[in-house]
């Protein structure tokens, strides 16, 4: 504090006194360029003499302060000292008259605004916060001053001229304010002496000339004359610089004798210091001893946080990684606990021991549970190719059956196999594996969803609204109709028998959403929340075993979602039930115009027409074609058509040729297979028949008709029926 007190104090005075000069220099030059008459040269010659002399004193005391100063004080020095090198440049312009007189004012306000910007920084170098406040304000008030002096500058050079330039007087007025306005901030908070000398200033009766004349000539009045002005600005502008010093050596007096009243009191507080550690020597001698037994302690404390840290860390670690089918080394995992040999080392020995049973049976618990998941998996396919065999001899049957009622059972057995081939994927699925279903091209959207409402168990409530033209990725097939399956088939088990289930299908920018809304009782939002917790982040089946979890079609979804990147969420729905929100996400769609048939499948050569019939159809040896939409339609019908007056009457189906090129016939239809059941049984089973006459009952040519009609116009629209060789009409 002794030291930067000083220096502030034997730098800054000599230091002010160059730059006042400086000032007054940067005036009589403007002076002189401007012309006019009766200014003198040699008063310049004569300001520029005071000017070098007290540089030459800042200079030195530069030398001295650089000697201990911070490195930022000496960059601020050597700043300084390479603008006043160009002085002697800027003089002799002046003498010459070819100076530019902005340039020379602008050169002399960047020497000062130097000068104010290192007194700045050495002002707050001062430790004591007072000190250095009171030396801030000493650059304040001379900064101001310098404000001062320069609308002094440019009055004494408007005068001369007889006149102000716009940008003058705007100049003027603005550093006029400046100079106010610091003036008035810093004073009442300056020292004592400083302040007594400011009040005596503003009641001068320079100062109030002085006020008198700024207002005059920024209003513009003619008859200012440069006398007057610098008759009145000189003796206010010195009594500011004065001031400013006056502040800068008290603040440097007030630092001096903060830091001799520190110096005694560390003095002093070094003397405590000594006697305290002298006093702890002691006391550090008398309980060695129980230094010695807070040793054992240590250790122990020690002991119980390595081994809380392989308990919680390491151990379940390990056990992640053995659950994960990885390897691991326990010596290089688990390193041992060392303590050496006494009693503490006798328990780590322990701890070790105990650490290393327990990752044995973690080891013994995972072996067993990838054998238990093998059988698992073993059991499961072998139930999905049992199915699978079924399959194939159920469409054998079909495509041989004629009897109405018999081909109807044989329908419903296909329709269980089916169902018990999705529970059997659910079992590879849960089992962490994927089900053998792939396909190999991009399949539509529309047979996507009819696929899977196919395989529900109430499939004749659920109606599907209609499809975008899109198509999705042939590794993504299989796990979107398990999905799409579970939700519908969830959705027909919590609502009521009469109700429908309504699929609704759209195109977004992000993908594709399918809506599946049911008309039940809904579920509370607890309920829902945590639905919807397990759809984004389906926990381990394991834990799901031991909470005694019932519900695994939800979880067979959740992991079929996060494995293709599809969003699924519960919500209310407007009208009472849930709507089960899917967005199947952009990579797994495919432009319409790749899609191939849903019977392109590079597993499960089974079925031909009953998965037509059920919205399911899968790739056959015997049926290598490739089904159009309208075809698909009129084949996927599960009702009676509809009635129409204006259907034409048939009885029998148009049979269709077979084609030349040795390829397997197209599928034909078969008498009555798409009546109602009721339509089915004779005259003799109905209640209240009407006698068999020779000619049929009007509502039944009336069906037959519609049926014909509906078949012959979806063949017409249909192309690929035409390219295949069957006739137009």
């Amino acid at each position: 504090m002794r030291s930067v007190a000083s220096s502030v104090k034997d730098a800054t005075i000599p230091s002010v006194d160059a730059f006042a000069g400086l000032q007054k220099e940067r005036q009589l030059s403007l002076e002189l360029l401007s012309k006019a008459a009766g200014v003198d040269a040699a008063a310049l010659n004569r300001q520029q003499d005071v000017t070098d002399e007290s540089v030459r004193k800042m200079k030195a005391a530069f030398t001295d302060l650089a000697d201990s100063s911070p490195q930022d004080i000496v960059d601020r020095i050597n700043a300084l000292n390479s603008v006043l090198d160009e002085l002697p440049q800027q003089r002799a312009q002046v003498e010459s008259g070819a100076a530019n007189p902005q340039a020379v004012y602008d050169y002399y306000n960047g020497l000062l605004d130097a000068g104010v910007a290192l007194f700045s920084r050495q002002a707050r170098l001062v430790p004591d916060a007072e000190a250095s406040q009171a030396n801030v304000q000493a650059v304040t008030i001379f900064q101001a001053a310098d404000w001062m002096s320069r609308d002094t500058t440019i009055g004494s050079r408007g005068l001369l001229n007889g006149t102000f330039t716009p940008a003058e007087r705007i100049e003027f007025a603005r550093l006029v304010g400046a100079y106010h306005a610091g003036i008035d901030s810093t004073i009442p908070f300056a020292l004592e002496q400083p302040r007594a000398q400011y009040d005596a200033l503003r009641g001068s009766a320079e100062y109030r000339a002085l006020l008198d004349l700024e207002g005059r000539i920024i209003n513009g009045d003619a008859g200012v004359t440069d006398q007057q002005w610098r008759a009145a600005a000189g003796p206010v502008h010195e009594k500011l610089v004065g001031i400013a010093i006056q502040q800068a050596g008290d603040g440097a007096n007030l630092g001096l004798a903060k830091a001799g009243s520190r110096f005694t009191a560390v003095l002093i507080g070094s003397l405590i210091a000594l006697l305290a550690v002298v006093v702890g020597i002691v006391l550090a001698l008398r309980i060695s001893n129980r230094l010695v037994s807070r040793a054992l302690v240590t250790r122990l404390a020690s002991l119980r946080e390595d081994t809380l840290r392989l308990a919680q860390e390491r151990l379940p670690h390990i056990v992640a990684r053995l659950r994960g089918g990885e390897q691991v080394d326990v010596h290089r995992d688990m390193p041992p606990l060392d303590y050496g040999n006494d009693e503490i080392g006798q328990v780590a020995d322990a701890f070790n021991t105990a650490q290393y049973t327990a990752v044995a049976a973690a080891v013994k618990e995972t072996q067993a549970r990838e054998g238990v998941n093998r059988v698992f998996l073993d059991i499961a396919h072998r139930n999905q190719g049992l199915v699978h065999r079924q399959l194939k001899i159920l469409d054998k049957l079909e495509r041989e059956e004629e009897h109405p009622e018999q081909l109807d059972s044989l329908f419903q057995l296909d329709h269980l196999a089916t169902r018990a081939r999705r529970n059997a994927e659910n079992l590879i699925i849960l089992a962490g594996e994927q089900p053998g279903r792939q396909w190999r091209k991009p399949v539509r959207l529309s047979d996507v969803i009819r696929s899977a409402v196919a395989e529900t168990e109430q499939y004749v409530r659920v109606r599907v609204n209609p499809v975008p033209d899109r198509a999705l990725v042939g590794v993504a097939v299989a796990d979107t109709i398990h999905l799409l399956a579970e939700l519908v088939d969830n959705a027909t088990a919590f609502s009521s028998p009469r109700s429908e289930v309504i699929v609704h299908s759209s195109a977004v920018p992000h993908g594709i959403v399918i809506e599946i809304e049911d008309h039940g009782l809904g579920m509370t939002r607890e309920e829902r929340l945590q639905a919807n917790a397990k759809l984004s982040n389906p926990p381990a089946f394991e834990t799901m075993a031991f909470r005694g979890e019932s519900r695994l079609g939800l979880f067979v979804v959740a992991r079929l979602a996060a494995r293709r990147g599809i969003k699924v969420e519960l919500r209310d729905s407007p009208y009472g039930g849930t709507v089960a929100l899917c967005v199947l996400p952009p990579n797994i769609v495919a432009p319409h115009n790749t899609a191939g048939d849903i019977t392109e499948t590079t597993q499960m050569p089974v079925r031909s027409f009953h998965d037509h019939h059920h919205g399911h159809v899968e790739e056959h040896p015997s049926f290598p074609i490739t089904v159009t939409p309208e075809v698909r339609a009129a084949l996927n019908s599960t009702a009676p058509p509809a009635v129409s007056e204006t259907d034409a009457p048939v009885d029998e189906p148009t049979p269709t040729p077979l084609p030349q090129d040795g390829k397997a016939p197209l599928p034909r239809r078969k008498k009555r297979q798409n009546l109602a059941p009721q339509l089915m049984q004779s005259a003799e089973e109905t209640p209240h028949a009407e006698p068999v006459s020779g000619a049929r009952p009007a509502e039944r040519i009336r069906d037959g008709l519609a049926a014909f009609q509906r078949g012959t116009r979806d063949a017409r629209l249909t192309d690929d029926w035409r390219s295949e060789g069957a006739p137009s009409s």
